[in-house]
């Protein structure tokens, strides 16, 4: 990784270092993580010179109440075998998903079928398919980079990472993070997702957690129509959302997509 090619690109980078991995395994491409909490205003700067450096920034932030910034500082990450987000496809992935969701098992879930086929009304166990992609009119990584100011403005803890990688969904997978492991273990199919989602609505992956993942969003879903389809990506995508969130079902869920240039997933 060639730090120095960030000089003459108005960035400083704070002090930090090479991630070590641990004994189970290692990123897929060399990650570098700051220190301390990143400067106000870096990922903005950072992302402004990719085009040039080709290393992604991403504000990585810890498993809430621990203090040893897992899983970035302790090197809990992990290759998902060599697959690149580009190897999937995003139409095949979802719909795998969504099937595995809206299955039914008697002996083990703890939802009755029809408990569950409500949760996915109006679509029960049809996949709808993907949803339209949008013009995108605004600049996403501008965007991006106002969400990851903001974030940091709440005084979080988050810190600067930097990997190699052509787009924020391939970092996902490069640095070997794999917080959606009990959905999905491959992160390269996440992050196939992710990139789909940049194409059709201009999302950009600005902050990444241990098990949670941020994206700004330049172009959502402007009615409630294009929402519901867009909450079934979501619910495939990261069942937790709506399964453990504070939406009944995707209806619920799908009104506080409308407008919303931010989306936030979170696995159990």
């Amino acid at each position: 990784m060639d730090l120095e090619s960030l000089r003459g690109e108005d960035v400083r980078l704070p002090a930090g270092g090479m991630v070590t991995a641990d004994e189970g395994g290692g990123p897929a491409r060399p990650l570098w993580l700051s220190d301390g909490p990143a400067p106000f205003g870096l990922w903005g700067r950072t992302r402004a010179a990719h085009a040039r450096t080709g290393l992604w920034p991403l504000l990585l932030e810890p498993l809430g109440g621990d203090g040893g910034f897992r899983p970035w500082a302790s090197g809990e990450l992990f290759f998902g075998g060599g697959y690149r987000p580009g190897d999937h496809d995003p139409e095949a992935v979802l719909a795998h998903w969504w099937e595995g969701c809206t299955s039914f098992d008697e002996e083990e879930d703890l939802l009755s079928a029809e408990d569950r086929l409500a949760v996915t009304a109006p679509y029960g166990t049809l996949w709808p398919g993907r949803a339209p992609g949008r013009v995108v009119a605004q600049d996403p990584d501008a965007l991006a980079a106002e969400h990851a100011d903001v974030l940091l403005s709440f005084g979080t803890d988050a810190r600067l990472g930097l990997v190699e990688a052509a787009s924020g969904a391939e970092a996902l997978a490069a640095a070997g993070w794999a917080g959606p492991a009990n959905h999905e273990g491959d992160t390269a199919r996440i992050a196939a997702v992710v990139a789909d989602w940049e194409r059709r609505f201009g999302a950009r992956v600005f902050a990444v957690g241990f098990d949670t993942l941020r994206l700004s969003v330049a172009a959502p879903p402007a009615t409630p129509e294009e929402a519901l389809r867009v909450a079934a990506e979501h619910f495939a995508f990261c069942p937790d959302n709506v399964w453990q969130g504070r939406h009944e079902d995707l209806r619920a869920y799908a009104e506080d997509l409308v407008g919303a240039d931010a989306w936030t997933f979170w696995w159990d």
